[in-house]
């Protein structure tokens, strides 16, 4: 087995954690019992490019006790737990290709390597690998039957890709089943975010100005619970529908020129490019803090404030100073990469669970379904998210009702009215 990880001999650790966060993980946990029995995706190759955390490994797991060969590297250069891919190799035997801090080289690398196996199904999280399968790594497409994408901004180039032609295997958009994005987006990066904020600054959110750049899913969350530290919130948007909901949600909507001279705090959560530029950057006050959450860096117009900035200076794990020609510095968090995993743990288990239940489940109808299905962009079936809902609320010891006879008829019926 090929594999390129950190250390070996964090292993123990590594399980220690991937057993504490499968605790909380009950609906993958009951679906991992039903493939080891049933096993059906028995000798078939899966390319996953994950965040290499302790919930990713638990839904690698599940997958290999379904009969999977599992070949895992990272789709964020910081986001890999150097003891979970430890574990994996160790433990498991799980191929995994992953670093924390690796440089933009060995991140490609580790995607190409997951290539080289050859996988019939991908499992994506931004789309590079589909991306990177379709340009320079064509000859991967011959083996690749179809794939999962976890991530809004994944699942809009994607889409783009189909749009155009491009896209040569369908694609399961994972991130746009409602028991993804309404918990993992809302309540797990809501939590996450603030949490990575937290630890790489150790800064008090209470009585701060908390600037969201994006009110989508993950800007709700991010708002809400910064606001429940006491923050006050300002919200950036372009979409005058999100722009409308936040207004009414109770927060002040600017645009991010007027917003900038007034945070203390700023993250990014909208998947877009340059949301925060060098003119905004220029309008901050001493001292700002800057994040982001969205998938990619390019949130953050980094290369042109490291050309404007005077000065470049690492003050702590994952805080840069940038110091301006007026003296005023400007903070950076990880690198502007996802906040919550490259200065914390990721999302809550407990949300991830609903998540990767809805890939293992996803890549079991793509196993049975892919050679009916075009090359195009589809929804998780109904009765997956459904099922997903249905197994969480049982683990959580909670009954809802069931229609009656009457009101089923009630409701597929036209001719009863008052």
């Amino acid at each position: 087995m090929k594999f390129h990880i950190k250390d070996e001999s964090l292993h123990k650790a590594g399980q220690s954690r991937i057993l504490w966060a499968a605790m909380s993980m009950p609906v993958l946990e009951s679906i991992k019992k039903r493939f080891r029995k049933e096993k059906p995706l028995q000798g078939k190759k899966i390319g996953a490019c994950l965040h290499v955390t302790t919930e990713t490994a638990y839904l690698m797991i599940t997958l290999k006790e379904a009969g999977a060969d599992v070949h895992l590297c990272a789709s964020n250069p910081l986001s890999t737990q150097d003891d979970v891919a430890a574990s994996l190799v160790k433990d498991y035997g799980i191929a995994v290709h992953a670093i924390k801090g690796e440089d933009n080289d060995t991140y490609y690398k580790h995607i190409n390597a997951v290539l080289d196996a050859k996988p019939q199904f991908t499992m994506d999280d931004g789309a590079d690998v589909v991306s990177l399968a379709h340009t320079k790594r064509k000859d991967a497409l011959e083996s690749i039957a179809g794939g999962t994408e976890e991530t809004t901004t994944g699942v809009i180039r994607l889409k783009s890709m189909a749009e155009n032609g491009i896209l040569k295997y369908p694609i399961v958009a994972v991130n746009d089943a409602q028991t993804k994005h309404f918990f993992d987006n809302r309540y797990g990066t809501g939590q996450s975010t603030v949490d990575g904020i937290i630890r790489a600054t150790n800064r008090l959110i209470a009585g701060s100005t908390f600037v969201v750049s994006g009110y989508g899913w993950c800007g709700r969350g991010l708002a809400s619970r910064a606001r429940g530290m006491g923050a006050r919130i300002i919200v950036t948007e372009v979409d005058p529908l999100k722009a409308l909901e936040a207004v009414m949600d109770g927060f002040e909507v600017l645009p991010i020129e007027e917003a900038a001279p007034k945070g203390d705090f700023f993250c990014t959560v909208t998947g877009d490019y340059h949301v925060i530029g060098l003119n905004h950057f220029e309008l901050m006050k001493d001292g700002a803090i800057v994040a982001n959450s969205g998938h990619f860096n390019v949130e953050l117009d980094l290369e042109g404030l490291e050309k404007m900035a005077v000065t470049k200076k690492n003050i702590k794990p994952f805080v840069d100073e940038y110091k301006l020609k007026n003296g005023r510095r400007i903070y950076i968090l990880g690198e502007g990469r996802l906040v919550n995993l490259a200065a914390a743990e990721g999302h809550p288990s407990s949300v991830m669970d609903m998540s990767f239940a809805n890939q293992a489940l996803a890549l079991e109808y793509l196993i049975r379904n892919a050679q009916k299905l075009e090359s195009k962009v589809y929804s998780v079936p109904q009765n997956i998210d459904q099922e997903i809902a249905r197994l969480k609320l049982q683990s959580m010891n909670i009954k809802i009702d069931h229609l009656t006879q009457e009101q089923e008829k009630y409701l597929n019926s036209w001719e009863m009215g008052t």
